[in-house]
């Protein structure tokens, strides 16, 4: 956490409140044409993570966004362990710094359509951010097809076909132990699975994606070029 601790203290400062700016950025933000996806990166084990929390709860409930909260592992260490952490989703943190879309593996960190990634905490700058990227343009038609999912021919395949189950619901969490001991944090779409589902090779490709067993969940399907690449199309399920 250290090690991190001066780029997320310059950003908590300037992100504790909403600007006229910000608010005007949000209402530009492109609406139609495909998802604007956004990947949280944090901790419960983290003490720079509830303002990111809260900005990703946000946008959670804007319909040209698909706002993913993914819980990694690295900071379970610190004495709390993060109650929805996995190991698939801190090497998916890993795979964006691999591959340069990425300074570093820190939290919390957000990642915008696979191709930009900034600071969480800052809610002005993430807006921004957010409207500036626009929704994904060029990549094939996703649709939902009877309990699978139809992905349309194009061009820039291969891409994996990865199947992303999340909870809409808010999750408070208490912390007992840690940096956050004594708070409760609140979580919106947290990522419950990730998995791939096939690869798309320019083709019209069906895979199947039967629907999560507690219909509280949802589901989105993004189409990604490699680990830690950018993403090219995605879709609400």
């Amino acid at each position: 956490m250290r090690t991190f601790a001066l780029v997320v203290a310059v950003a908590i400062a300037t992100s504790c409140s909403d600007t006229p700016e910000a608010a005007a950025e949000a209402r530009a933000a492109p609406a139609g044409g495909g998802p604007i996806v956004v990947e949280l990166f944090q901790s419960q084990g983290c003490s720079s993570c509830p303002p990111a929390n809260a900005n990703l709860n946000a946008l959670a409930s804007r319909p040209e966004v698909i706002a993913l909260s993914y819980a990694v592992t690295y900071w379970d260490y610190l004495g709390w362990k993060d109650t929805f952490a996995r190991a698939a989703y801190t090497e998916r943190q890993r795979a964006y710094h691999r591959s340069g879309r990425s300074d570093g593996v820190y939290t919390p960190q957000v990642v915008i359509n696979g191709a930009k990634a900034l600071v969480g905490a800052n809610r002005a700058g993430l807006r921004r951010a957010v409207a500036r990227a626009g929704p994904l343009r060029g990549g094939p038609a996703i649709a939902r097809d009877g309990d699978g999912v139809s992905i349309a021919a194009g061009s820039g395949g291969p891409a994996s076909v990865l199947v992303v189950t999340y909870d809409p619901r808010e999750r408070r969490v208490p912390v007992k132990a840690g940096e956050n001991t004594g708070r409760t944090l609140p979580h919106r779409n947290i990522v419950v699975d990730l998995r791939e589902a096939g690869v798309w090779t320019g083709k019209p490709l069906r895979v199947a994606a039967p629907g999560a067993k507690d219909p509280a969940l949802r589901r989105a399907v993004l189409l990604q070029k490699g680990a830690g690449g950018p993403i090219l199309a995605a879709a609400k399920l």
